[in-house]
């Protein structure tokens, strides 16, 4: 197995702390202490001290001062300064590649050709994207008055990345939100903390002043709580669970601030009978193995129309027993470990549950040998489950793909809409209309024809149902970090003596 230590420093790279608060690295003052742990061989690589409430507020106070300096900045000097970010994550590429799959088990192949490129070209887009936010034409809506709207930054943001995409979950939080004018304080996940470390002083690195990006590595019950219900913080964004979406939306709610919630997902793949069922089958693999399948996006419910179903079943086993599990850092490995042991458990829980009800075709067991020691679980493939089984309804967030018959299209689309979850989907046909179908009546706020997993910067993610609100990525996500504010001109003083009469009646 791989020597971390080789990969990435990080005792050394982050020696200063895990807080960045103000432009600085500085150490947490809570008087605990958390371990950042490689999941592919449960070693120790990173330990720090946690953020308490009081770093907490001297992050929304840095922000807090940091913010009319940068909503005040023109749109181009937001711009540039994105732009040499852009740069300098391009000139740190190798750095952030190993660090992320240090500690989240990724293959180093994946951080290199998706997390960190994705990223790179994220803040490129947000850099152009920045220099246009613009209202909406004036016009003389009301008589001789001239309306016009202005759309202006929120203030601070508050805002809760997970584990599952340390790096890419950071960018999509904290760029368009400084793009707008805003400042911003990010909590990441106490298990995945050093990307988002790198990525804010990156940021200083090119550039943007300090105080506008700030990170806070603390546990969510104490720094996470108190961030989102600061009355400071103007704004929250939350990434994660269902269930601690509804805790964060109940504390946002006491200080009535502004809310966007990317939370759970369950996405059916609908394959139809006249689909291309070897595009299918790699498809399926490929969408469901996605990081281990800790992806809220990944494939975890193949709905399959009855003609190809024992085909798809058989061909989807064999494929994935092919997959290669190992060393992240291994040139050949396909797929990595969880994020964690208790993680893990957790996956194997669910399949070993279905047993009683379900056939596991492929997988279902840890590995054993060289990976023993890692939170290591291989592909998995489920069928002949219930609708309504626990397997089915379940976010599990591991390497394990259910996969069910259906007969009509409407019992089909109909299954694929069947639990609370709504954040993305697929559906695999040859036909245009057949396919089309679908994407109208499959309730998600993605839906891929023929693919599965793709994003790109231009375009939004976010969810419908029980996957929450708002969007991430594209111009659309600007939508969650201004306000609007309508301004009216008087352009007469007759009309200002006019209104005073209607109101008023005739006084001296």
């Amino acid at each position: 197995m791989h020597n971390p230590g080789h990969r990435f420093q990080a005792q050394d790279r982050l020696a200063d702390g895990a807080q960045y608060i103000g432009g600085r690295l500085t150490k947490g003052t809570s008087g605990r202490t958390h371990a950042v742990v490689d999941p592919a061989t449960g070693e120790e690589v990173y330990t720090y001290e946690l953020a308490s409430t009081a770093d907490v507020d001297a992050a929304v106070a840095a922000a807090r001062a940091a913010f009319p300096g940068w909503a005040g900045a023109t749109p181009g000097d937001r711009s540039d300064a994105l732009h040499r970010f852009a740069a300098v994550l391009a000139e740190r590429a190798e750095e952030f590649a190993q660090a992320e799959s240090l500690q989240c088990g990724k293959p180093l192949k994946l951080t290199r050709e998706f997390d960190v490129p994705g990223t790179i070209d994220n803040t490129a887009f947000f850099a152009g994207a920045a220099r246009h936010l613009q209202g909406q034409s004036a016009g003389e809506y009301s008589g001789d008055h001239t309306s016009y709207v202005r759309r202006e930054p929120i203030g601070v943001v508050g805002s809760i990345a997970p584990w599952n995409y340390p790096l890419q979950m950071a960018a999509w939080k904290i760029l368009p939100a400084i793009a707008a004018g805003n400042t911003i304080v990010l909590k990441p996940a106490e298990l995945t903390p050093l990307t988002s470390l790198l990525f804010a002083e990156a940021a200083t690195h090119a550039g943007i002043p300090d105080g506008v990006i700030n990170i806070v590595t603390g546990l969510g019950k104490e720094a996470g709580e108190h961030l989102v219900g600061h009355p400071d913080v103007a704004m929250t964004s939350f990434t994660g669970s269902t269930a601690v979406g509804k805790r964060v939306a109940e504390i946002a709610t006491s200080t009535v601030k502004r809310l966007h919630l990317e939370l759970g997902g369950k996405a059916p793949f609908l394959v139809f009978d006249d689909a291309d069922l070897e595009a299918a089958v790699h498809g399926a693999v490929a969408g469901s193995l996605i990081n281990t399948g800790q992806d809220c996006t990944a494939a975890t419910r193949a709905y399959v129309q009855r003609p190809l179903y024992e085909a798809f079943v058989e061909r989807t086993g064999a494929l994935m027993a092919s997959v290669r599990v190992g060393d992240p850092f291994a040139p050949g490995t396909d797929l990595g470990p969880l994020i964690s042991h208790a993680q893990r458990d957790r996956v194997a829980g669910f399949v070993d549950r279905a047993r009683g009800y379900a056939r596991v075709v492929t997988g279902g067991e840890a590995p054993q040998g060289e990976l023993k020691s890692g939170a290591y679980y291989a592909p998995t493939l489920v069928a002949d489950a219930g609708q309504d089984s626990e397997i089915v309804q379940a976010e599990i967030f591991g390497p394990v793909l259910v996969v069910l018959p259906f007969d009509t299209d409407d019992e089909g689309i109909a299954l694929a809409n069947d639990t609370p979850y709504g954040l993305a989907a697929s559906a695999w046909s040859r036909d245009v209309y057949r396919a089309n179908r679908a994407t109208r009546e499959i309730k998600a706020g993605c839906v891929w024809v023929n693919d599965h997993i793709p994003i790109i910067s231009e375009m939004p993610h976010g969810g419908y149902k029980a996957s929450g609100f708002g969007k991430d990525m594209s111009a659309y996500s600007f939508e969650e970090y201004t306000q609007i504010k309508h301004v009216m001109f008087d352009n007469t003083a007759v009309a200002r003596k006019d209104w005073h009469r209607t109101v008023f009646g005739d006084r001296p």
